[in-house]
């Protein structure tokens, strides 16, 4: 079964929540904006992790997308004014990682498309990643004068190495599914009508009655403390564009080539 296929239990201005087979199922509902993240989709985001992840609700929690992208990160229209203090954009990016960090069940990143820049990064600092074959994950920030979020200075060298991840974030990287899964950014890959099946088959397997999931979940995830300082670097790195003029520039090239 799809998320489609599923009536929706809650709704949020550009996410709708289902809970199938004991799971709940948070889409980015946005498909004609590629799922662009607002700022209120991102608060939404973070309030609906910490809802349904604290298990008296659900046995875990999938974030996927609606249409053909999971989505195409921050929404940069918002962005462009020249009073926007992206330090604030950023932590709003920084809270939904929080929130995933501290659940009682696992959270599944369903990347049924693209998944740019934070939207990618959230991904990794969830407990698992399954996609498509038409899935890709891109980190244009490089090229474009912005920074990554998410603690993904920490989230991507665990998963990829430190040399590999290095190299990813300077080239501005685009990986396909079968590249990120080669890197270990991924998990599976599963065709489009099993995409939501099989990441709630995963979250049944690790929440067995009697197992000790929430227990090895805070095991294995990185300190909070780990992932706190990674994201104060990330501020600082952002501050230093955002003065100098970088990211504004690049955010208005982007939307430039989008036709603003």
């Amino acid at each position: 079964m799809g998320v489609s296929d599923v009536p929706p239990l809650l709704s949020f201005a550009g996410l709708t929540v289902t809970v199938d087979s004991d799971v709940a199922v948070i889409a980015m509902s946005r498909p004609a904006k590629l799922n662009a993240l607002t700022r209120g989709m991102r608060r939404g985001l973070a309030e609906l992790v910490r809802r349904y992840g604290d298990g008296s609700r659900a046995r875990g929690v999938v974030i996927t997308g609606r249409g053909k992208a999971f989505s195409a990160g921050m929404d940069l229209r918002e962005a462009a004014g020249p009073e926007v203090d992206l330090l604030a954009e950023m932590e709003l990016f920084n809270d939904i990682t929080r929130a995933a960090l501290v659940t009682e069940v696992p959270v599944v990143a369903a990347l049924n498309g693209i998944a740019v820049g934070g939207a990618g990064e959230m991904a990794l600092s969830f407990d698992a990643r399954i996609a498509t074959a038409q899935a890709a994950i891109s980190w244009p920030e490089t090229s474009v004068g912005l920074t990554v979020s998410n603690a993904a200075s920490l989230f991507l060298p665990r998963l990829a190495g430190g040399p590999r991840a290095l190299h990813l974030i300077m080239n501005s990287a685009r990986l396909g599914a079968s590249q990120a899964l080669d890197l270990g950014l991924l998990d599976d890959i599963v065709e489009p009508d099993d995409l939501i099946p099989a990441a709630i088959r995963l979250i049944h397997r690790w929440t067995q009655p009697g197992s000790s999931t929430a227990a090895h979940l805070r095991l294995m995830r990185p300190s909070l403390r780990a992932v706190e300082a990674a994201m104060a670097r990330e501020v600082a790195a952002v501050r230093q564009v955002q003065e100098s003029g970088i990211a504004q520039a690049g955010i208005a090239t982007v939307l430039a080539g989008h036709g603003k």
